[in-house]
């Protein structure tokens, strides 16, 4: 039990390390005032598209858990919802280990709505189901539009590999389309009970999941430089390779791992300008919304507590 419980900190601050070090490596040739150059540069235009990136981002996010409680069958006033996924994810992408921490937060929130700890286990699933589902699409989709993607990251030519892999990801997706069709039976974990979702649920999912994911590629796209840039495609390719492994390392904020994947996936790029629109993206996806988040979470620990000592 002692070593499964350190096992995942370990993970992640070896990670983060790791990833520091071989961003170290890529960028000793780059100053501070080149990054400032490079932040300069970026116009007022492509601030305001970007900024409309995160805010749809944050917006399908909020999609995510009206859907989880749809499957649910329970009613919880919009507003609460939205407040509660934004603070979620807000807080979660910076901590890292978005799932735990995650459940841990809506856990105390929705727990005043009348939520057990079953249905929010079901809801923090459903969620996670939604994120792991969009991302295996939009892979697909994007591997064969673009099968040159995984050749940014390796010399070794993968063209068909890349097809055929996007096509067996885009099956995955269409079986669980179909097991949703056949009303397949419950999963079950012990005492946990996960049923699947019903079409229009799925549906939702395969519509709000990988507009988040679109927008948060966007915020990145509309701050980087024309020069050498590759387009949409390629940077969404390689946003969701880094998203990726940001998320499996645990690395709070995909610290180091985010810098290092683009850096390597964008190398026809100035690095200069990848950094500079991934300073806008860290500031923008993560940094504003913690600053939005933690008021929010002060004023519930506090209404809590004072419900508590009455």
């Amino acid at each position: 039990m002692k070593v499964g419980r350190h096992f995942w900190p370990a993970l992640g601050i070896s990670a983060v390390a790791f990833s520091l070090w071989l961003l170290y490596h890529e960028l000793r040739g780059i100053s501070l005032d080149d990054v400032g150059e490079g932040l300069a540069a970026i116009s007022s235009g492509q601030w305001v598209l970007s900024t409309l990136c995160a805010i749809a981002a944050y917006s399908a996010l909020a999609g995510y858990d009206h859907i989880a409680l749809l499957h649910i069958g329970k009613r919880v006033s919009w507003l609460f919802v939205t407040l509660c996924s934004f603070t979620t994810y807000a807080l979660s992408h910076n901590i890292g280990g978005s799932v735990l921490s995650g459940a841990v937060i809506r856990y105390r929130a929705y727990g005043t709505r009348g939520l057990s700890g079953h249905e929010v286990g079901v809801l923090v699933a459903v969620c996670s189901i939604t994120f792991a589902l969009s991302t295996i699409l939009l892979t697909g989709i994007v591997l064969i539009l673009d099968p040159a993607l995984l050749e940014r990251f390796s010399d070794i030519g993968y063209g068909q590999f890349s097809a055929g892999t996007g096509v067996l990801l885009l099956a995955i997706v269409a079986a669980y389309v179909f097991g949703s069709w056949l009303h397949l039976k419950p999963l079950k974990i012990g005492p946990f009970q996960l049923h699947y979702p019903s079409l229009p649920i799925v549906a939702r999912q395969l519509v709000i999941g990988p507009i988040e994911l679109l927008a948060a590629a966007g915020i990145i796209y509309f701050a980087l430089p024309e020069a050498g840039n590759p387009g949409y495609l390629a940077v969404l390719g390689v946003f969701l390779v880094s998203f990726s492994v940001a998320q499996i390392s645990h690395a709070p904020g995909g610290l180091g791992v985010l810098e290092f994947v683009f850096l390597t996936g964008l190398s026809e790029m100035n690095p200069v300008g990848v950094l500079a629109a991934l300073l806008v993206f860290r500031l923008l996806y993560l940094i504003v919304p913690l600053l939005l988040a933690l008021p929010v979470v002060i004023h519930f620990e506090r209404s809590q507590l004072g419900r508590n000592t009455r």
